[in-house]
This record gives structure tokens, C-alpha cells and sequence, in this order.
């Protein structure tokens, strides 16, 4: 019996988009389990008062999957994307023992550290998969479902390990969750995901264009770091989108604790605002398929920088839950919007490259934000902190909106496709 022939689109490839989409869950998870308890563990068991040395372990979380991107779109542009998400969920296997039962500092970081490798092996090739198989008409819903898939499961870890955590204890059992996140994903992508790079193949040719010269990696890098206007620009706004992320991960949780907050609301609070950004991109990834992805980006950085400041003034949890929820929505608009911008510009040959380089960008956001955040709060304080990132974030979406072009329904320009 012969295969069904390859197609792109959503409704075609229903089955293992929706695969996908589970996997990316259970990534999202991972992260999901440290964001509402680490920095109560960091302060409560080992310690630790400056702000800079709590943010550590994002500085290592984010420096680590940044790179990871960049490699994984390497990687599964030459092996496949299969091999290197099977990769990274080898990666996440010791995180949760490792954060169960660290007994120095150290050794959460180095948890972080795998937590980092995994998630750019796995979260990178779980959007590579899921553009392969849309095509180019419903980028901004894939995207968008996939980012749902994956902050929907941070939130709901979120809200689990605090609940955990103030029922029964900080450590070990929140990181039980971890163990079992980690052998049912693992075990999809052995045994049930397939590979997508014969869906590249297929759309380069459908644009008429099988077999251009490939770009070399520093030329993509170049392009999508600076040389091309729109790629930049995309660049630019999820570093300083993860910057304010790396911020509220690691910030949020004291600034909550310091208004007399419970640990039950912080995980509350904690689960809000990836709950609201998980939630909202169902809209709005597919939205930008209709309206465009510039106007999306700027205003999405825009009510990120109001979220913010409204966290900044708060003094009680219901107007920390307005900023968190404000934030949340800012950052829908912005998410998946900017991986379906990356790809209408790159081409499909090239594409999975570009889709690290920025994403390595991005991910600096996080290590960048925590090491920013903490430096102005252990100087100035906590509300300052916040205002300067609000401050940044308004200024990125100052910077799209006077440099980047629209981009939807845009193919990539022959002449980029044939440098080298």
C-alpha cells in the first residue's frame, strides 16, 4: 500500500500538528514547574538576599537555551528535526532529581542549565515542525496554537507546583510533576512524531524555487541579527518581549511576597499571566493572518509596557492580577506573531536557521532581563526595576514601528534566496 501524498496546511497534517502541540505542552510544563516556587526556595533555603544571585539561575536558564536555539536550527536543518527534539528531552531528564534534591544553590543551577539545552532542543523544533507542516497561508494560527499549547502548560504547572508547595512543602514533591513530564514526552517523540523536513521540500518547490544556493551561517545570522530590516527588527522586539519575561519570572514572585502576599497567591498571580498569554493566542496568531503582523508587534510591546507599570504602582493582589493579565495579552499579540513574521520573510531553505538566530536572540532576553532587573533592584529597588524594563519595552515597540515593514503575504525575495 502506497503513502498518502505529502501536503501542507493544518487540515491536512491535523494528526501530528496535533501531536505537536501536546508535546509542546509538556515542554511548556517544565518551565511551569520552577516559575512560582524557585525564587521562595532560593530566599527560604539557601539564603540568598541580593537580588542578582536569586536571578542566577534565569541568567543561566536563558544564556543556555539561547544558544540551543541557535544550534537546534543548525541541527535540524542538516539531521532532522525528530533527532533533535528526541535530543532534548534527553537533556530534560535530570532536571527534576536535580531540583528535588540540590543541596547547594549550585546545583539548581546546573539544573537550569539542562533546563536551558532542553528547551532550545525542543520548544525550537516543535515550531520548525509545526511551520513545516502549516505552509505559508496559516502561519500566525500555527504559531499561535503552538504558543498557546506552551504557556497554557506553564501556567497550569504554575498554579499546580504553588498549590503543592504551600500544602505540602517547597521540595521535593512540587518536582515530582517534572518526572512524569518528562517520560510522557520522550516517549511521543520516539515513538509517535514524524519527521517534517520533506514538507520544506515540498513548499520550496511549490514557490517555484526547489533548489536555490543555501545561505552560509553567517549570512543568516547577519540578516537576521541586523543587515535586514524586518528580520532585525522581529529580532530586536523578542529579545526585549523576553527581557520583561526573564524580569516577572524572577522579580514578580518578590514583588508579591514584599506586599504581604500568601504563597498561594503568588502561584496564583504567577499562573495569571502565562495563563492569559497561553489563552489569548488562540486569537490573535490567527488574526495576524488577516490584519498583518507589524500593527500586532507594536501594540503588543505597547500594552506590555502599560501591564508593567501597572504592576510597578500595585500595592494588593487585584491590581497586581490587572497588570498580569495586561502583560499577558500585550505578550499574545507579540508571540506568535513574530515567529510567523520570521518565516514570511525566510525562506523555507534557510528558514529553520533563521528561526534559531532569532530565537537565540530572543532567549539572551531572558539573561539580559534578570541581570538588568536585578542590578537596578538591589540599587533602587523593586518598583524601579520595573519601570526601567516598561521603559524598554515601550522603546521596542517604538523601534518596529518605525523600521519594520509589513510582512504578511510577503515570500522571501528571490535575490536573498540565492546569496550565499
Amino acid at each position: 500500500m502506497s503513502a498518502a501524498p505529502l501536503r501542507l496546511g493544518l487540515r491536512d497534517n491535523w494528526a501530528q500538528f496535533s501531536l505537536l502541540v501536546l508535546v509542546n505542552a509538556l515542554v511548556g510544563a517544565m518551565i511551569g514547574m520552577e516559575r512560582s516556587i524557585l525564587p521562595a526556595i532560593a530566599e527560604g533555603e539557601f539564603q540568598l538576599v541580593a537580588r542578582t544571585a536569586i536571578l542566577s539561575f534565569i541568567v543561566v536558564f536563558g544564556v543556555s537555551k539561547a544558544l540551543t536555539n541557535y544550534v537546534a536550527g543548525r541541527w535540524s536543518d542538516r539531521v532532522g528535526r525528530k533527532r533533535v527534539l528526541v535530543a532534548g528531552w534527553l537533556a530534560a531528564a535530570p532536571v527534576p532529581f536535580l531540583l528535588m534534591w540540590a543541596p547547594t544553590w549550585s546545583w539548581i543551577l546546573a539544573a537550569n542549565l539542562l533546563l536551558g539545552v532542553s528547551q532550545g532542543l525542543t520548544w525550537s523544533t516543535t515550531v520548525i515542525m509545526k511551520i513545516d507542516l502549516a505552509g505559508p497561508k496559516h502561519r500566525g494560527l500555527a504559531m499561535g496554537l503552538n504558543e498557546f499549547a506552551g504557556y497554557l502548560a506553564v501556567a497550569l504547572s504554575a498554579l499546580l507546583t504553588g498549590h503543592i508547595a504551600a500544602t505540602v512543602g517547597l521540595r521535593p514533591q512540587p518536582f515530582l510533576l517534572g518526572v512524569g513530564f518528562v517520560a510522557l514526552g520522550a516517549a511521543l517523540s520516539v515513538f509517535a512524531v514524524k519527521e517534517t523536513l520533506q514538507h520544506v521540500d515540498l513548499e520550496a518547490v511549490r514557490g517555484g524555487d526547489p533548489s536555490p544556493q543555501p545561505l552560509s551561517p553567517r549570512a543568516v545570522f547577519a540578516r537576521t541579527t541586523l543587515t535586514d530590516p524586518d528580520l532585525s527588527s522581529v529580532s530586536q522586539a523578542g529579545l526585549v518581549n523576553n527581557l520583561n519575561d526573564g524580569m516577572a519570572w524572577g522579580l514578580f514572585p518578590l514583588v508579591f511576597a514584599a506586599a504581604g502576599l500568601s504563597l498561594a497567591q503568588i502561584g496564583a498571580l504567577a499562573a495569571l499571566y502565562p495563563a492569559v498569554w497561553g489563552l489569548s493566542q488562540l486569537f490573535t496568531g490567527a488574526w495576524s493572518d488577516r490584519v498583518g503582523r507589524k500593527a500586532l508587534i507594536v501594540g503588543g510591546m505597547w500594552v506590555q509596557a502599560i501591564g508593567i507599570l501597572v504592576i510597578a504602582v500595585g500595592a494588593n493582589f487585584m491590581a497586581f492580577a490587572a497588570g498580569a493579565a495586561l502583560l499577558g495579552l500585550g505578550t499574545a499579540m507579540v508571540y506568535p506573531t513574530l515567529l510567523a513574521a520570521i518565516s514570511d520573510v525566510a525562506h523555507p531553505s534557510w528558514r529553520a536557521s533563521a528561526v534559531g538566530v532569532y530565537r537565540l536572540w530572543r532567549d539572551l532576553g531572558y539573561a539580559i532581563g534578570a541581570l538588568l532587573a536585578g542590578f537596578v533592584a538591589d540599587r533602587f529597588g523593586l518598583a524601579a526595576a520595573l519601570i526601567t524594563v516598561a521603559g524598554l519595552t515601550f522603546a521596542s515597540g517604538l523601534g518596529v514601528a518605525l523600521r519594520m515593514r509589513e510582512t504578511l503575504g510577503r515570500a522571501a525575495q528571490p535575490q536573498l534566496r540565492a546569496e550565499g
